[in-house]
């Protein structure tokens, strides 16, 4: 742990510019929290960038509010519109064809009412601070010392802050918009990055038994080069499925398997340089007010 401030340093490199973001920008929420309707439309011709503001303007005349429109393959659009009922999907499909010479094909529609949408934030809000504190009881209990489970939940919020912080800069510079796929994406990663720290603490605790003499520095030294590799092999073989799935994945998925991504690198990361120089420098505030 000799370079425990350098460690910290990366960390606050990879945190700062998303926080930045969160405050300045927030996250861009679809319509799963917000409200309204998702549409999606298959054409027969590809669809070029320049053709979207003809295709708003035309959806708009026939007075159906558009909020944006995303490409979802080559042929594909995805529109975010106010609420719609199934007569109107008819009514913009018919508008379509008749402008385009062309009638798209519906491949998905959902509507999502405001209160439902609202409902579903403060659910979203109430499981993560559930399973955090959940997650911290047990470590705890687990390791007889609070320094266990704090220093845990910290390098847990280390990997939720960089995801968060990634999809606000997404969600600002690319519309990417964070659904209850990115929720479940969270709540995943929370777990994962907990269960690699807790490989770390299991191996300090054995060797606390086993060398009495030695300092918590050293067992602390000693339990991450004996893990170090073992969570790199683990995490680089999920890694690996993951990068093929967001090369090969479909667009519905693209963005969950990206979080997924982003917070099983953040995780291996934290779990060897976050929570343990977090408890080496934990131990050593208590060590020092003990003599004092």
């Amino acid at each position: 742990m000799k370079y425990k401030w350098l460690y910290f340093l990366v960390s606050l490199l990879a945190i700062v510019p998303g926080l930045f973001s969160l405050f300045k920008w927030g996250l861009n929420p679809s319509v799963d929290f917000t409200g309204g309707s998702l549409l999606e439309l298959e054409f027969e011709k590809e669809v070029k960038k320049e053709d979207l503001p003809e295709i708003k303007s035309l959806i708009e005349e026939n007075g159906f509010e558009v909020n944006s429109i995303q490409f979802s393959g080559e042929k594909r659009l995805l529109f975010k519109t106010q609420p719609l009922a199934r007569e109107d999907v008819s009514s913009i499909t018919v508008a379509i064809a008749q402008k385009k010479n062309e009638k798209p094909i519906e491949l998905r529609f959902d509507t999502v009412g405001p209160t439902l949408g609202k409902e579903l934030l403060e659910k979203t809000f109430i499981a993560i601070a559930l399973a955090s504190g959940f997650i911290l009881l047990y470590v705890w209990r687990q390791f007889k010392d609070p320094m266990f489970g704090v220093t845990a939940i910290l390098a847990m919020f280390h990997d939720s802050l960089v995801l968060l912080g990634v999809f606000s800069l997404l969600g600002h510079f690319k519309g990417v918009e964070i659904d209850t796929l990115f929720v479940t994406a969270v709540l995943t990663i929370l777990s994962f990055s907990v269960h690699d720290t807790v490989v770390v603490y299991d191996r300090i605790r054995e060797s606390q038994k086993r060398l009495r003499g030695a300092s918590f520095n050293d067992l602390v030294n000693k339990a991450v080069a004996e893990t170090l590799s073992r969570s790199i092999n683990n995490s680089m073989t999920i890694i690996f499925m993951l990068t093929a799935l967001f090369l090969l994945g479909g667009a519905t998925t693209k963005w969950f398997v990206l979080a997924l991504l982003i917070g099983t690198i953040s995780g291996t990361y934290s779990s060897t340089f976050t929570a343990a120089p977090l408890l080496v420098v934990w131990n050593d505030l208590k060590s020092k007010k003990t003599r004092i």
